[in-house]
Order: structure tokens, then C-alpha cells, then sequence
């Protein structure tokens, strides 16, 4: 009898430690997977998120750091992603000029300028965002520490509603769905399709940089130039499992999130053999979930008809 409840005990414990981790972990990948889902609702890709993280993650943590206050922090890895993702919209709004191509450039731009005026920041400790401690009816010490929720995690929950409500019920989601279904209808209408595009990249590079202020200011916490981990680049393939979809968004992260914090999760009760293989499970989820959105017998449906992807 006592084994049965040691071992309930620890499938609870493990369980507990899983959710925690996911919504830890998720927080980054449904930040991302939100901005990416703007800019491809209007019609664009951008595949240089991974770039617009990483240095939102520096500049959230170099504006903590030199503030003193984690909100600054947050305020400017939004700004410093607006910004990059900026450049994207311009560049990509010039003739003859492909997304993807661009996208890339942005990539390595983005990590190389993080890395580079990130290097003063390695060392350095910055304030931190606040917890909400949601497991304070708990008398268990890793039930408590499991259930403290970075507070950026409601603000991505309510921004997945937001837009969801908005790409169906407000002018400004029609309109954007319009330029990234019928560029054509857009213009006949009299909107500027490339304003539209430029303005939805720039917003999802400000809601990107919240990702980034998530890993620098919360979770792992710090500065360094192995921060990201490819997550931007994980949440291109994750908003087309999610099919455009802000709550599938939110979904599909907390699953690769609780992916990513299976490992730590198996330590935290005892389990430490096959640590880096349960690390690696993320980007093993992710090519399977490419194989199978990729399949032919498999329709895209959502997708915006002016990415290509669907025809």
C-alpha cells in the first residue's frame, strides 16, 4: 500500500512539474507563434523571428539591467522586436524582394547584432519579471515552485483571444485577412497592401519580443547567446500545425512547452537517465508535426491563400 501511494505521489508530483514547465516553456513559443500568425494572416512570412527574439531578448535584458525595472525590460524587447520586424516589412515591401530570402538575412542579423552588443551582459543579473503563485494551497515545496506563472503568460492567453475575436468580428481583422487571402480585392478596395503587411510585421515583432523578454527576464533568466535555441524558428512550423488558429497557438505551444520541460520535469522526481534525449523531444515533435502538415493527402486549411502554401 505505502508503494502505491510513494508511486501516485510521484505521478502527481511529475505531473504537476510537467503543466508548470509547460506553461514556463510555452510562454516564449506562444509569444512567437502569435506574432507569426499576424504577419502570415496578412500575407507574408517571417522567417526571421529567430533573429528578432534573440536580440528582443538582449535589449529587454541590457534595458532591465541599466532601469532596474523588469517592465522597461519588457517595454523595450518589444520595441527592439518592433523595430527589426520593421526592417522585414520594409524590405520585403521592395520589388522583386522574396520573404523567405529576406527572412533569413534577418535571422543572421538580428543574432549577430544580439551577440554582439550582448556581450557586455553575459555576467550581469537584471531584475526579474514577477511570478503569480498560484500554488499556494500547497504545502509542497515543488507543487509551489512548479505553479509559479510568469505574468506574461496571461497576457499571451488574453492577446490569443484578442485575436481571435478580432480576425473575425473587427474591421481591422477583416481588412488583414483580405490582404493575405486577395491582395487583389485589398487594392481594389483602396487599401495599400503593402501598409497592411508592414504594419501586421511590425506589431508581431513587438508581441515576438515579449518571447524574448520572457527568456532573458523569467525563464531561463539571463543573457547568453545559446538563449533561443531556435524557438522563433520552431514557431513557423508550430502556427501551421495550429492552423492560423490563435487558440490552437496557444494549445500547440503549451504542448511544445510541456515537450521542453519533460526532461527537467523527470530530474525533478528522481529520473536522470536519458536527459538530453527527452531535451531534444521539441525538435523531434517539430519534424514530425512538418512530415504530417506536409503530407499531400493532408489539406492546409486556413492558410492564407497569398502565402502559396495551400495551392
Amino acid at each position: 500500500m505505502s508503494t502505491e501511494v510513494d508511486s501516485l505521489a510521484i505521478a502527481l508530483q511529475l505531473m504537476v512539474a510537467v503543466l508548470g514547465g509547460a506553461i514556463r516553456v510555452g510562454t516564449p513559443f506562444l509569444m512567437v507563434s502569435l506574432a507569426e500568425c499576424i504577419t502570415e494572416k496578412s500575407g507574408r512570412i517571417n522567417l526571421g523571428l529567430e533573429g528578432v527574439l534573440v536580440f528582443s531578448a538582449m535589449g529587454g535584458f541590457g534595458a532591465a539591467y541599466l532601469s532596474g525595472s523588469a517592465w522597461v525590460g519588457v517595454l523595450a524587447a518589444g520595441a527592439a522586436g518592433a523595430l527589426l520586424a520593421l526592417v522585414h516589412g520594409l524590405v520585403c515591401s521592395l520589388p522583386r524582394v522574396n520573404d523567405i530570402a529576406a527572412g533569413i538575412a534577418l535571422m543572421l542579423l538580428g543574432t549577430g547584432l544580439a551577440f554582439y552588443l550582448g556581450k557586455p551582459l553575459i555576467q550581469p543579473q537584471a531584475p526579474q519579471i514577477p511570478s503569480l503563485p498560484l500554488g499556494g494551497w500547497s504545502s509542497s515545496p515543488q507543487v509551489r515552485a512548479a505553479l509559479d506563472i510568469n505574468m506574461l503568460f496571461p497576457l499571451g492567453v488574453a492577446l490569443a483571444a484578442l485575436l481571435s475575436w478580432g480576425f473575425r468580428s473587427t474591421r481591422w481583422g477583416l481588412v488583414l485577412r483580405m490582404a493575405g487571402d486577395s491582395s487583389d480585392a485589398a487594392r481594389a478596395l483602396g487599401y495599400s497592401v503593402n501598409a497592411i503587411r508592414i504594419a501586421a510585421t511590425a506589431l508581431g515583432g513587438f508581441i515576438a519580443g515579449l518571447g524574448g523578454a520572457s527568456l532573458s527576464l523569467y525563464y531561463p533568466g539571463s543573457w547568453n547567446e545559446g538563449l533561443s535555441s531556435g524557438q522563433g524558428l520552431i514557431a513557423v512550423a508550430l502556427v501551421i500545425f495550429a492552423r492560423w488558429s490563435p487558440w490552437r497557438c496557444l494549445g500547440a505551444a503549451l504542448l511544445f512547452g510541456g515537450a521542453g520541460a519533460l526532461g527537467p520535469a523527470l530530474q525533478s522526481v528522481g529520473i536522470g537517465w536519458g536527459y538530453h534525449l527527452f531535451s531534444a523531444v521539441p525538435y523531434m515533435l517539430t519534424l514530425l508535426i512538418l512530415v504530417w502538415t506536409c503530407s499531400p493527402r493532408r489539406s492546409l486549411q486556413g492558410a492564407p491563400v497569398e502565402l502559396g502554401v495551400s495551392r
